[in-house]
């Protein structure tokens, strides 16, 4: 995976779990604590690392969870 495709997957992923966190989280307070307060800090923190971490794994992915690859038969 080239720069060019890595920041344009992170593009994609940081917002929408930032969405998606902030969603969560307001619900969560909402819900358990009757008060609907979205956590910032939680959701910021949320989109930065699977921001990072599904491009890569999704770049690394590519045959990797294929376990019979490269067995040489059962028996």
């Amino acid at each position: 995976m080239n720069a060019k495709t890595f920041l344009r997957e992170m593009a994609v992923t940081m917002p929408v779990t930032f969405v998606v966190a902030a969603v969560v989280t307001y619900l969560y307070s909402l819900i358990a604590h009757g008060a609907g307060t979205v956590d910032w800090e939680t959701a910021f923190d949320l989109a930065i690392v699977m921001g990072v971490v599904i491009p890569l794994v999704l770049s690394r992915g590519n045959g990797a969870h294929d376990a019979t690859k490269g067995r040489q038969g059962s028996g």
